[in-house]
C-alpha cells in the first residue's frame, strides 16, 4: 500500500492539499500533539516491510457484519456501506484488510471511557473487519452511528461517522480515514473533518446508492478509497491524529 508517503508539516511531504495537517488549532487536542521538532526518518527492517501472506490466518476470518455478533439485533438503521480500494490510476487494491470502529445509533461506543447519557446497546460493540477481493471491493453491514458531544469547545458535537484502517502488504502501511454520511449539517462546523480544506473534504463523504439498499432491509452507502495521487482520500496524519 503506497499511500503512508503522506508526511506531516515538519520536513515532511504531504501528497497533496487535501490532506490534513499536523496542527490545526481549532482541534484543540492537535496543539498538544503536534511534534516541536522535525521528525527523523526510521530506516524499515524487512519486518515492518512486510506481512504476513494470509491475513485471515493471522486475524481470523472476516467479520464484517456488525449486525449479528450479539444474540440480537442492534437497534438502529441498518446500513450497508461497500465500496473499492483503488490506487491512483484507479486500479484495484486486493487483498487489503479494512477495519471499522464506530458509535451506535445513539452517539455511544462500546468503551468504558465512553460515559456521556446516551444509551448503551448490548447488542452492538461497533468494530468490524473486512478483507478487499480481488477486485479491491469491499462491504459491511452495520447501523447508521449517532452523532455524539465531544469536549474540544463548548457545544461541540461530532458528526455521524466511520473510522476505516486500512493495512496493507506491511505492517507499517496503516492508514486511518473517517467517513461522513452526505446531507449532515455538523460536518460544516466540524474542526476534525474541517482540517481537510474543499473541495477535498467531499472525499471523506460517502455517497448514498439507491442501487446498494436492500429493500424492507438496509439503507446503501458506496465509500471508494483512493490511496494516493490527485484523488486520495484524506487520511490522518500519524503524527496529527
Amino acid at each position: 500500500m503506497e499511500g503512508m508517503d503522506i508526511e506531516g508539516d515538519a520536513g515532511f511531504r504531504r501528497e497533496d492539499e487535501g490532506q490534513p495537517p499536523c496542527l490545526f488549532p481549532a482541534y484543540r487536542s492537535t496543539v498538544l500533539r503536534t511534534p516541536l521538532l522535525a521528525p527523523i526518518r526510521i530506516p524499515q527492517t524487512i519486518t515492518e516491510l512486510t506481512g504476513p501472506a494470509d491475513w485471515a490466518a493471522l486475524m481470523g476470518p472476516a467479520d464484517a457484519d456488525l449486525t449479528a455478533q450479539h444474540d440480537g439485533a442492534p437497534i438502529g438503521q441498518r446500513i450497508l456501506v461497500c465500496g473499492r480500494v483503488l490506487d491512483e490510476d484507479r486500479r484495484p487494491v486486493p487483498r487489503t484488510i479494512i477495519e471499522i470502529w464506530q458509535a451506535n445509533a445513539a452517539g455511544r461506543y462500546a468503551h468504558e471511557l465512553d460515559q456521556w447519557d446516551a444509551p448503551r446497546d448490548s447488542n452492538f460493540t461497533g468494530g468490524g473487519r473486512a478483507i478487499t477481493d480481488e477486485t479491491g471491493h469491499y462491504s459491511f453491514l452495520s447501523v447508521r452511528p449517532g452523532a455524539y458531544p465531544w469536549s474540544n469547545h463548548d457545544n461541540a458535537w461530532r458528526p455521524a461517522h466511520i473510522h476505516l484502517s486500512l493495512l496493507g502488504p506491511a505492517f507499517a502501511t496503516r492508514l486511518v480515514t473517517q467517513m461522513y454520511f452526505p446531507d449532515d449539517p455538523l460536518i460544516d462546523i466540524d474542526p476534525i473533518a474541517n482540517a481537510v480544506p474543499m473541495p477535498f473534504r467531499q472525499r471523506m463523504v460517502a455517497r448514498f446508492d439507491v442501487g446498494l439498499t436492500r429493500p424492507n432491509w438496509a439503507l446503501g452507502y458506496r465509500f471508494d478509497i483512493v490511496l494516493r495521487g490527485r484523488a486520495a482520500t484524506p487520511f490522518e496524519a500519524e503524527l496529527g491524529g
